[in-house]
């Protein structure tokens, strides 16, 4: 740890004849009516939090938090107040981890959103709209604890040298912080539209650039699918391993109040997916639509009408500072619906944005409350008081060993039948939106009795399943949470549902019934803590599973194929796992790679499957491989050149391709149908090596919730602190390695029995 030695600061380093002491409460107050906190920190450097009230937790929570990744928030900040382009140039890529854009764009889109006085006017709601009392308290105690860590350090001395003596460093605001939480709210629909809000866009670099994407695997286990017929939960999401959007492991406790432990994602002060004693949940990102396109009727350059009638499109006037200190001014135009697009505008028709998260702050109370629910209905009562849920599916269990699974987000109230009647040309190709007609009132968003604002569905439309079994989701629509029970029925808006699973929520499926029938050689059918684990570490590519039988008949069949003979055999010989020494791994990965690309330059992708997918058969089909197309041959011969060329063996492995802060890492690719998958910055180089990997399975939990209390493992699989100089850096990167889990301490008494517990009281005024 790096402690200040300041007078603020009381440090404790308690051997383990004195451990039992650490269960006491913290000072109810710092002198003068301040925050307190105390901050212990188990194996790996992992953060409790306990404090007597809100402020006081935040306080600590933002003093620990910027300990460990003060850079990484500081220059998100900067991002957040449009002022990338003052330190960094107009022209460099910002840090959003999940769709990267040039700074300038970044800029004139975030003093847009700072213009519009949308977190002023939700500050000015009472809760549930605007934050509750709790909350506010939580984000003001956040920022001082923050502050108070940099102004003990001070830049000059700031332990991470990615921002230490930098001039944009300094003092972080609640404001900054309300900012971030809708940003994350809006990840998925306004902040993926930067460049088509603010017409600012650079020219794509040459070559495939694939970028982070937000994925995830979850799994909520009922009683008939335990051993020990409580609850379990499986949280895998697939976040980025990079910048803002990293999750930190964080346990936080006011005494008879609250006590939450999991991940928290950076820059908030509430766990996003986690365990209390009683409840355990977690989220993948859904399907569901979360925002519309409207198509406006232009009247003139500057209005549009609506029923007929001509309406005025709103100006904003937004200012960059340059780095040579001059002004970059521009204007964005505004509707009734949301942003005017700086795309697909014509003479006659401009297109607006409408996001469903546009006015959202209420995510971050729906998961304070969840963390303090003590039973599966009390999490379910969170969800319908604060409806806040951005862009995720919920899967969540208790004591009691049932599962639930729900799609909460925000979805537009658009019918199927408005879907239908409304809709109007996509302004540009791909852009993966309901477009509808907004020169009529009767294509606005309608709105249900149930919801909390006006626009979205309500409860009672949102796709939901309880089970005594399980319920799981790898990113597919809802149909096929669980098999025995398809939903469908639900607006589309939501999404389809008949439509093919895709390969990696077919394994995890797979993956539950093999254990469920005991037929994946884990002893004894049904889930425990340990089995869990070994299930989902397991490394199976599902791709190679359908195919493999037919590629060896290729082989067979084809001895003319001279030069795929050695590729052939080391495929024979590769047990299908995508494990650190998989001798074939990398090589079914480029060949099945190849599969997936056009033909031809403007041709459809080629679909390598034998079997076509078959909604009456969603977890068998598609299946095995159209040996006898000459694509097929020519994919495998690609390939196997592609090695030979470089001279890369054919027998290299996912620990010799793929690595973090040099660290090998193994899994494979989404596509492939790998259930932790992972994902590189590129394509693999003439050195048999992958650019670094930048997005998989990123906060690792198994928890049992049982009579006795619950039961955890987990992994930060980029582990706690993105400072390079820190112990902390990649300790649980290696031991995710080497597929190892962190044994969790949530009582008093498993984090006293730490003999490398380290505990800091920390104070602060308000």
């Amino acid at each position: 740890m790096r402690l200040m030695p300041t007078a603020a600061i009381t440090l404790a380093l308690l051997a383990p004849a004195l451990a039992p002491a650490v269960a006491a409460v913290p000072p109810a107050e710092a002198a003068g009516g301040g925050y307190s906190a105390t901050i212990r920190r188990t194996e790996y450097g992992i953060p409790h939090i306990t404090a007597k009230d809100y402020g006081g937790l935040g306080f600590g929570y933002g003093y620990a938090f910027a300990q460990d990744n003060l850079c990484t928030l500081a220059s998100w900040v900067v991002t957040l107040r449009g002022e990338r382009s003052r330190y960094f140039g107009p022209k460099a890529e910002s840090d959003d981890p999940v769709r990267p854009v040039s700074n300038l764009a970044g800029d004139v889109y975030y003093k847009s959103v700072a213009a519009s006085g949308v977190v002023r006017r939700l500050l000015a709601r009472p809760a549930p709209v605007g934050p509750s009392d709790e909350l506010r308290r939580l984000v003001d105690g956040y920022v001082a604890g923050y502050n108070r860590y940099l102004e003990d350090t001070g830049v000059a001395n700031l332990p991470d040298p990615t921002c230490r003596g930098k001039a944009w460093v300094g003092p972080i605001t609640a404001t900054d912080m309300w900012n971030n939480l809708l940003d994350l709210a809006r990840m998925t629909s306004s902040s993926s539209f930067k460049e088509a809000v603010t017409g600012i866009a650079e020219p794509e670099p040459e070559g495939p650039q694939p970028k982070p994407a937000a994925g995830s695997n979850a799994w909520a286990l009922g009683r008939q699918a335990t051993r020990g017929g409580g609850g379990m939960v499986l949280a895998d999401p697939h976040f980025p391993w990079q910048g803002i959007r990293r999750f930190y492991q964080v346990q936080l406790t006011i005494p008879g109040v609250l006590d939450v432990s999991g991940g928290s994602l950076y820059g908030t002060p509430v766990v996003q997916i986690g365990h209390n004693a009683k409840v355990a949940w977690t989220h993948t990102v859904s399907h569901a639509q979360h925002f519309t396109v409207y198509r406006l009727k232009l009247a003139d350059g500057h209005s549009y009408t609506v029923d007929g009638r001509a309406e005025p499109m709103g100006e904003q006037e937004v200012e960059v500072t340059l780095p040579d200190g001059t002004v970059s001014g521009h204007t964005l135009l505004t509707s009734r619906y949301g942003p005017v697009l700086a795309i697909g505008r014509t003479d006659e028709a401009a297109y607006a944005l409408a996001d469903a998260n546009a006015a959202n702050l209420r995510a971050a109370d729906e998961w304070l409350a969840m963390a303090r629910a003590g039973s599966l209905d009390e999490l379910r009562t969170a969800q319908r008081t604060y409806q806040g849920m951005p862009f995720v599916h919920t899967l969540a269990t208790d004591a009691s060993g049932t599962a639930y699974f729900a799609d909460t987000s925000l979805v537009p109230h658009v019918t199927d039948a408005e879907a239908e009647r409304c809709a109007r040309p996509s302004p540009v190709p791909g852009l993966d939106a309901y477009v509808l007609d907004g020169s009529t009132s009767a294509c606005l968003w309608g709105r249900d009795g149930d919801a909390v604002v006006p626009g979205v569905f309500g409860p009672g439309n949102q796709p939901r399943l309880v089970r005594a079994d399980y319920v799981a989701n790898s990113n597919n629509t809802y149909w096929m949470t669980n098999p025995a029970k398809p939903l469908t029925g639900y607006p589309e808006a939501y999404g389809q549902t008949g439509t093919d699973l895709e390969p990696r929520p077919r394994v995890g499926l797979d993956m539950i019934a093999q254990r469920l029938s005991g037929a994946d050689g884990l002893g004894t059918p049904g889930f425990t803590l340990e089995t869990l684990q070994a299930t989902v570490r397991g490394k199976r590519n599902l791709t190679f599973e359908l195919m493999r039988d037919d590629l060896l008949k290729l082989c067979r069949a084809h001895p003319e194929l001279l030069d795929v003979r050695e590729a052939c055999r080391t495929l024979e010989k590769w047990n299908g796992r995508a494990t650190l020494d998989g001798e074939g791994a990398v090589l079914w990965r480029e060949f099945f790679s190849r599969l997936g690309r056009p033909t031809k330059p403007g041709e459809p992708v080629f679909s390598p499957w034998r079997v076509p997918f078959d909604p009456a058969r969603p977890l068998t089909t598609p299946s095995g491989l159209k040996i006898d197309d000459p694509t097929v041959r020519q994919a495998l011969a690609d390939a196997v050149l592609r090695f030979r060329s470089n001279r890369i063996p054919l027998t290299l492995t996912p620990g010799q391709a793929q690595s973090y802060s040099s660290i090998p890492i193994p899994g494979c690719t989404e596509g492939e149908g790998c259930f932790d998958r992972v994902r590189t910055g590129g394509p693999l180089g003439t050195d048999g090596r992958y650019p670094e990997v930048n997005t998989g399975s990123s906060f690792m939990m198994a928890v049992e919730l049982t009579k006795d209390g619950p039961r955890t493992r987990t992994v930060l699989t980029y582990s706690l602190s993105a400072n390079p100089a820190s112990p902390h850096h990649t300790d649980q990167t290696a031991l995710f390695s080497r597929g190892g889990w962190v044994t969790e301490r949530f009582t008093p008494a498993e984090i006293a029995a730490d003999p490398r517990l380290e505990t800091v009281t920390v104070h602060g005024g308000h």
